[in-house]
């Protein structure tokens, strides 16, 4: 039984991987698979298997879960904040879950079909709605939006974790397999620069820069890295002029409108908006050691919704919609207090100190970073997943480490 169990525990993990993006469409299999895998781990599961615990940034990634429960519980808001810890449960769960897997690559590959499949069902979307509508355009357009399998944020997120293995799993050597992951690198680039995933693309930019550090000093590694920030600072200042108040676009005469599926589909720059009421939130609370719980935080970013934006339509969308921060940091200060930023800010630290000599893990950790300033990716199963996946990627890389000092040694 244990043979049998061990034999299909990889696969288990590498499917649940697989059809992550396809959450909305198949509420089961990813709860089926989870479960598969608690009811199997105790018989997977090795003594030393455990020893991959052993490292300080899930120490305190551990530590930021329990005091996240223990200060909803002693506030007496578990049940109200209950949705949001177990996002954060999930992401512990996966790194746990994962200590039977001998062979990390089966998750890497799961990550890059799993992209693919997500770009292949996105186009196919994408023709069915342009030939309904009879009309073409990428980009922000409502067409490319609606015919996302899954957000363009979480889409754009996948296609980068995609990029990033293919990139490392590139032989110095010539291998048949460089090809495949040269092809892959290619689709998931022009796939995120036409679905105009601006977070995906600036953290394409900054993983450029970031590996200039790694391997030996050329000059032509300097002209990259000058050439990458470059382009980052130029994304940045572009983002920074747009117009984040500006919300809402006119509105088009009625013949002129596409159809309702596509207009419910609209995205837009809100961000401003919500961050200037979390800013105000954090001032009127004062220096916050505990917090006011995710529900509560939610509730307070509503009601300044409701006395903060002067145009009714505009504040009845936000109020309907219940907007959360936009930002993890943001959330955790607001709702966890001090203590609760302050661990997560320790964990990001902690884990770039102990895997900073390896571009693997260091470039996930940059991508954790950037993609928590701009969405809250606790909030969705999807992101507690990659979340998962990034623990995963640490818990493998300090593995290694400890190998390579022992070997020193």
């Amino acid at each position: 039984m244990r043979i049998l169990l061990s034999a299909i525990y990889p696969y288990a993990f590498l499917l649940l991987y697989l059809i992550i993006p396809f959450d909305e469409y198949f509420r089961a299999p990813p709860n089926i698979l989870l479960a598969i895998l608690v009811v199997a781990f105790p018989f997977v599961v090795k003594k030393e298997d455990f020893k991959k615990l052993k490292s300080i940034p899930i120490a305190i990634f551990l530590a930021l879960f329990a005091y996240l429960f223990i200060d909803s519980f002693l506030a007496g808001r578990l049940e109200e904040d209950y949705k949001f810890i177990n996002k954060v449960m999930i992401a512990v769960g996966l790194a746990i879950l994962y200590i039977p897997v001998a062979d990390v690559k089966k998750i890497n590959s799961a990550i890059i079909f799993s992209a693919l499949a997500a770009i292949l069902f996105s186009i196919y979307n994408f023709v069915l709605i342009t030939d309904a509508t009879g009309s073409f355009a990428l980009g922000d357009s409502p067409q490319v939006v609606e015919s996302l399998l899954v957000d363009r944020l979480y889409l754009g997120l996948l296609s980068t974790f995609s990029i990033l293995i293919s990139f490392q799993a590139i032989q110095k050597k010539y291998h048949p397999n460089n090809n495949y992951y040269l092809a892959n690198i290619f689709i998931n680039f022009v796939f995120i620069v036409l679905i105009a995933s601006k977070i995906a693309v600036i953290s394409l930019f900054v993983l450029v820069l970031i590996h200039q550090f790694y391997g030996q000093r050329k000059i032509w590694k300097l002209i990259i890295a000058f050439v990458a920030l470059t382009a980052v600072v130029g994304l940045f200042l572009i983002l920074k002029n747009e117009k984040g108040s500006q919300l809402y676009k006119a509105e088009v005469a009625n013949q002129n409108a596409p159809p309702a599926f596509i207009q419910n589909s609209m995205t837009y720059e809100l961000r401003a908006v919500v961050w200037k009421c979390a800013t105000d939130i954090i001032n009127d609370e004062g220096f916050n050691l505990t917090g006011i719980g995710f529900t509560e935080t939610k509730n307070k970013l509503v009601s300044c919704y409701e006395t903060k934006i002067e145009d009714p339509k505009k504040s009845e969308e936000f109020v309907t919609e219940r907007y959360n921060t936009h930002s993890q940091f943001l959330d955790f200060y607001l709702s966890a207090g001090f203590i609760g930023l302050l661990l997560f800010l320790l964990f990001i630290v902690v884990s770039f100190f102990t895997v900073k000599k390896q571009f693997f893990p260091t470039a996930m950790l940059a991508i954790l970073v950037m993609y928590c300033l701009v969405e809250n990716v606790f909030h969705r199963q999807i992101g507690a997943y990659y979340i998962g996946f990034i623990l995963i990627v640490l818990i493998t890389s300090a593995q290694n480490s400890e190998n390579n000092r022992i070997k020193d040694i």
